[in-house]
């Protein structure tokens, strides 16, 4: 070959291989480029990926730090509820307590004052027309020996006591006819006792063949029998077998005052 031909062939040779080199170099920068922009798109995709976590985290830290404000608003609520309670519960002991006091002062003046009514209603049974004798006895007797029982409260005692009035009240209200005994020379017999309230205890026997009635004046019973036919109509009225009317009987006139 000619030596220009071979020449511009070897020119031609280098510039391809020039030609060569330049595009694998420009291509070996391309992919450390790609590579970079992967790396940078990776990193920036981890670091989104933080972002988001600690995005999430700062949420849920938020969320927390909002319940635990309103735990601790609905405890201190709570806690000064507890010490309005607290401070009312401790008022109401302290009265209770004052109350307790009171009580106890007044458990003690009331039982001198219990005492004395037991024993008017003692002294005014006994100084009383003799009627039921031993009905009232025994509630006497009862009440005395509920004064002594320390098992049983003051407030018991004082109602006991009064209901005990009570029945003697009623005594001077109503009428009654009741079986019993009536002692005399020839011994006990029995009669029918007529009570006219509290103004009058008369008495005839069975057979109807003695009346009498009792003489508080002379402390005994007196037998009178022009009162028989008014004892017999008592005796029917007390035992609801005819109509109220009007009796005659003997009643003690009151003393003039001194």
């Amino acid at each position: 070959m000619p030596t220009a031909l071979l020449r511009r062939a070897g020119v031609l040779t280098a510039a391809v291989l020039f030609f060569h080199g330049t595009l694998f170099a420009q291509q070996q920068d391309v992919e450390r480029s790609l590579e970079t922009q992967s790396a940078a798109e990776a990193a920036a995709a981890a670091s989104q990926q933080r972002i988001d976590a600690l995005d999430d985290e700062t949420r849920q830290l938020l969320q927390r730090y909002r319940d635990t404000l309103r735990e601790a608003e609905t405890l201190e609520r709570y806690n000064e509820r507890v010490a309005r309670l607290v401070d009312s519960q401790a008022s109401e002991i302290t009265d209770k307590r004052e109350q307790l006091a009171g009580l106890e002062e007044t458990r003690r003046s009331i039982y001198p004052h219990i005492e004395d009514l037991l024993a008017t209603l003692e002294r005014f049974v006994r100084l009383d027309m003799p009627f039921l004798p031993d009905e009232r006895r025994k509630r006497l007797d009862e009440l005395s020996a509920l004064m002594d029982r320390a098992n049983v409260s003051v407030a018991e005692k004082y109602r006991r006591l009064l209901e005990a009035y009570q029945i003697e009240l009623e005594y001077g209200r109503t009428i009654e006819a009741y079986e019993g005994s009536l002692a005399s020379d020839n011994g006990e017999r029995s009669v029918t006792f007529l009570r006219v309230g509290r103004v009058a205890l008369l008495y005839q026997t069975r057979d109807g063949a003695e009346t009498g009635y009792w003489d508080a004046e002379a402390e005994t019973f007196v037998r009178d029998d022009a009162y028989a036919d008014a004892v017999r109509r008592g005796l029917r009225v007390a035992r609801n077998q005819a109509a109220p009317e009007l009796l005659h009987a003997p009643v003690r006139l009151p003393e003039a005052s001194q």
